[in-house]
């Protein structure tokens, strides 16, 4: 059975509002998820285009479908670490603006299937492309015990990482974890604590799911890239749903904006165009009440913007 999984496209107009879509321009949808933001970009353009990626076959699929109706887009799919490869490939010297719509999709979640939720029971996959890589069942088969560990502690902020990695250890030494709710037993039995806020097994799913993806390291080259591909004036807009996500995107962007004129006294005689900053911070934003009451899991969004100097 093809059961649909529906989503909700987080801070959709805000977004968009930010990239300040020009009929003519070159856009990228670097996390095309299941094309809200790229829809919306799409139906602004007159003979601009728009550059679509993502990891997942079935986002791949929903891009395919956008695409036959007759709206100007370009598919990759993959990893937007291969942002630069991909604008060389179609020749855009320079692009009017990208957005990163980070994390899961409400699909991959609700699919049991994908084996992102701790909330139904399914097989222990976690990645994004289900056709390489390796599982996440298949990684905690083999992981040493300090590197599970050092997983959950840096990706999901786990303060009970050793116990967890200790008791996945054990347990798979009489018993392979090759599913979801397999997992979160072990997780249970390995947390003497819990926070009432929270489901004990976030944390851990988070982790894993962001080590098996490799999120963190492609985002912090994607967004560089980024950066670079940007005409003058350009718009880089980046939603994020974690702190660790959201650490990442906020250094890179304060990082663009540093000026050599920071740290300098006032009295040096430098004029504002002779600074280095490669971009201007257009500010942060969260979601309204309105969208945060009509979709819970938009509650955790920040979007951060930048606008290219040079």
């Amino acid at each position: 059975m093809n059961t649909r999984y529906e989503h909700e496209t987080v801070m959709r107009k805000d977004a968009i509002e930010a990239l300040n879509v020009q009929p003519h321009g070159l856009y990228v949808d670097a996390t095309f998820g299941r094309g809200g933001h790229a829809r919306g970009i799409v139906e602004q353009l007159t003979d601009g285009k728009l550059l679509v990626i993502d990891k997942d076959p079935q986002a791949i699929e929903q891009a395919e479908a956008l695409k036959a109706e007759g709206f100007p887009i370009e598919i990759r799919q993959g990893s937007f670490k291969h942002l630069n490869k991909w604008i060389e490939e179609l020749a855009w010297e320079e692009v009017d603006g990208v957005l990163f719509d980070l994390g899961v999709s409400s699909p991959q979640i609700d699919d049991p299937q994908r084996g992102f939720s701790f909330m139904k029971p399914g097989p222990l996959d976690m990645r994004m492309d289900t056709t390489q890589g390796m599982s996440a069942a298949e990684w905690l088969k083999i992981a040493k015990e300090e590197d599970i560990a050092k997983v959950l502690k840096e990706y999901g902020e786990e303060r009970f990482a050793r116990r967890i990695a200790r008791r996945i250890c054990e347990t798979r030494d009489k018993n392979p974890i090759e599913t979801t709710d397999q997992l979160v037993a072990v997780i249970s039995q390995a947390q003497p604590k819990r926070d009432k806020y929270k489901h004990f097994a976030t944390r851990s799913f988070q982790a894993i799911r962001i080590f098996i993806n490799q999120e963190l390291e492609d985002l912090e080259e994607a967004l560089e890239q980024a950066i670079d591909v940007l005409r003058k004036e350009g718009r880089l807009v980046a939603i994020s749903f974690h702190s660790l996500e959201d650490r990442i995107v906020k250094t890179c962007f304060k990082k663009a904006a540093k000026s050599i004129l920071d740290d300098l006294p006032s009295f040096i005689p430098l004029r504002h165009q002779e600074s280095n900053a490669r971009v201007k911070l257009l500010g942060k934003y969260k979601p309204s009440s309105d969208e945060t009451s009509r979709n819970p899991r938009a509650r955790s969004a920040m979007m951060r913007v930048v606008e290219k100097l040079s």
